[in-house]
């Protein structure tokens, strides 16, 4: 009986040295991010406007009824989600690649591994405006390659043609944010067990199978991790739409319409319904996603 009463004293004790350490950071994550999302959470059922932020009246749903009966609205919601489903599946499957790559035995690895890593280094909106040129219809020097290959005989303009300003955006996506694929995947590689594999070598096991039968179930958590954080930052994509497309239509995401909304016609109450309903379509789709993943994580018994 004393040394559960002990026992049970030091853990409360410890509970509380914990809760101690933890107040810092509690006290800033809820000034960053709790407060205003809960200030944006009111304003969404208020008819607040920015030009009088401090001058509205609660209306109940009536915003997010109007942003749901908003066609744009709901395309937005489909650039989004087609967005991030092609760019992510593009991403994860380079990224294991490279990974694996540059985890074999091969000369030049470590330059290799820096080299990789300058386009997730260079910032998004710089990456994108670099781009903007590169495609520019006149003056960008991919134009001016395909032309002296015959490919083409005049400059296309990549970020102006609804049918191509959605791939040219997803493909400068894959282009920065591969090398945040590769190197998540590539520390779960290097985490592996050297000694599973001697022994798979030393029984005759194929190469493949070993990717089949070893790497990928081991290697499922660390590509899991990767997958979700660039799911949670694709669906917020604002800066590369933004810059290289401006107001389409054909590339509006979520957060650039709630930008829109918000900043162009100063509407506070829908502005915020819209903000509101992008984190929770991001909770939703990540709450899907890692219930699959333990799911599937049991049925293979993982």
């Amino acid at each position: 009986m004393a040394t559960g009463a002990i026992r049970i004293g030091l853990n409360a004790k410890r509970a509380r040295t914990a809760w101690l350490f933890l107040a810092p950071s509690l006290l800033v994550l809820f000034a960053v991010a709790l407060w205003p999302l809960g200030r944006t959470f009111l304003f969404s059922f208020t008819d607040a406007f920015l030009t009088e932020p401090d001058i509205y009246a609660y209306i109940g749903l009536e915003n997010y009824f109007t942003l749901f009966e908003d066609p744009l609205w709901w395309q937005s919601v489909r650039n989004t989600l087609y967005f991030t489903v092609v760019s992510v599946s593009i991403e994860t499957a380079l990224g294991l690649a490279i990974a694996l790559l540059l985890n074999a035995h091969m000369s030049g690895r470590g330059f290799m591994r820096a080299v990789i890593l300058i386009p997730w280094s260079i910032p998004v909106v710089v990456s994108a405006r670099m781009w903007q040129w590169m495609l520019h219809d006149q003056f960008g020097i991919l134009n001016h390659v395909l032309k002296l290959m015959g490919v083409i005989d005049h400059g296309i303009a990549w970020t102006a043609n609804p049918d191509l300003v959605m791939p040219v955006i997803i493909a400068v996506d894959v282009w920065i944010t591969t090398p945040f694929m590769v190197l998540l995947i590539l520390a779960g590689l290097q985490m592996l067990p050297k000694s599973i594999y001697e022994a798979a070598s030393i029984d005759g096991v194929s190469e493949w199978r070993q990717f089949t039968a070893l790497t990928l179930p081991l290697l499922a958590p660390s590509i899991a991790v990767a997958v979700l954080f660039r799911l949670l930052d694709a669906l917020r994509m604002f800066d590369l739409s933004f810059v290289l497309s401006s107001n389409s239509d054909d590339t509006k995401t979520v957060s650039i319409y709630a930008r829109e909304v918000l900043v162009n016609f100063q509407d506070m109450g829908v502005g915020s319904a819209a903000s509101a309903a992008i984190f929770l379509m991001i909770a939703v789709v990540t709450a899907i996603y890692v219930t699959v993943f333990r799911l599937n994580r049991k049925l293979l018994g993982v």
